[in-house]
């Protein structure tokens, strides 16, 4: 007998989420198949998920768009709803097209470094007058296995304040910063979530945050009121996926548990978490000098401080196995995917 089918709901956003639902998209049936109780070889173990996406983008073609046509900036959507789409289909090749630079020499185009998919969700924005409509149209074409919703409509900004006290205005500011990120600031402040996203999150049965740059990425979507309290009150389970290594400005020199602590600590101190899983498999030393040349080194798993937080750590090898010079460490979607759908209820936790 198969397991009972879950209501899941992911938040994130950068190549983090759109990488977790890869892993998640197998487990839920096509959206043309009415009655689907297998999912190619595995069984369909996902009633309905849904994708919360931080908007804060200011970067390339997603804040040229959001400049010039006063719109949220879709690449990190686009993203998910190419994840959760028929990779093989033509469509999903054609919403991640991009736009090619200029050669030397040569004038640039006005569309040059835009996707298509990108400018598809400007147009369709311009046609609905709503982004979070576009969104859902947009969906419906590429047939998704999912609902994908930004994390707020409104057309918010970051501001970081850096550890020698200094205040950087702009995520692509904050990004490129040499300074460590102490607290993030979003604006407005009180800016609203979509009805849709804490009505997902009140129906869920497993709520996933990560992996992700952990405040351009995680905290973001802490940051839109309402949300960390839908999650704290939630009678999901609810699960953290940690970075495998450190990012500069984000989290050089932080623990698996600090960045739990940092999450908390954005969140208003509410509870958001059961769960973290945690990989504590060997990076090859050839990635490990590569990424350490940006000062980047695995994650420690303090295991024992985040139990020390109320949360219980699922450690494991959590890398997906690649090779080759452009080689990018990354996260195995399916087993984490798996890892995430086989944690017990909340009624099964201990006190």
């Amino acid at each position: 007998m198969p397991p009972p089918q879950k209501r899941v709901v992911a938040i994130g956003g950068g190549t983090g989420l759109s990488t977790l639902l890869r892993g998640l998209k197998r487990f839920v049936s096509h959206p043309t198949v009415s009655v689907d109780t297998h999912c190619g070889e595995d069984p369909c173990r996902i009633a309905h998920l849904a994708a919360i996406v931080t908007v804060t983008d200011d970067g390339g073609s997603s804040g040229r768009l959001r400049d010039d046509l006063n719109i949220l900036p879709p690449g990190d959507i686009r993203n998910c709803m190419a994840a959760l789409s028929e990779d093989e289909h033509l469509l999903t090749r054609l919403f991640q097209f991009r736009f090619p630079d200029a050669a030397p020499g040569e004038n640039a185009s006005d569309l040059a470094g835009h996707s298509f998919g990108n400018l598809f969700l400007a147009a369709m924005s311009q046609v609905t007058g709503d982004f979070a409509q576009a969104v859902q149209a947009s969906s419906q074409i590429l047939a998704i296995r999912g609902n994908i919703y930004p994390a707020t409509n409104a057309n918010v900004t970051l501001s970081a304040q850096m550890d020698d006290g200094t205040l950087v205005h702009g995520e692509t500011n904050i990004t490129k910063s040499q300074r460590s990120i102490v607290e993030l600031l979003l604006h407005p402040p009180d800016a609203p979530p979509l009805p849709e996203t804490l009505e997902a999150l009140a129906k869920a049965d497993l709520i996933t945050l990560g992996p992700g740059s952990l405040y351009t990425s995680l905290v973001t979507n802490l940051l839109v009121r309402g949300i960390p309290q839908a999650i704290a009150s939630s009678n999901a389970t609810r699960a953290y996926v940690c970075n495998l290594m450190t990012q500069a400005n984000e989290s050089l020199g932080l623990t698996a548990s600090q960045h739990l602590e940092k999450l908390f600590a954005h969140a208003g101190n509410e509870r958001i978490f059961d769960y973290a899983l945690v990989n504590t498999a060997p990076i090859s030393p050839e990635l490990l000098a590569r990424y350490a040349s940006e000062g980047q080194t695995p994650i420690d798993p303090d295991l024992d401080a985040i139990r020390a937080l109320g949360v219980i750590p699922i450690p494991g090898d959590y890398i997906h196995k690649g090779s080759g010079a452009d080689y990018v460490l990354r996260h195995d979607y399916d087993r984490v995917a798996a890892t995430l759908l086989d944690l017990p209820a909340r009624q099964g936790l201990s006190s």
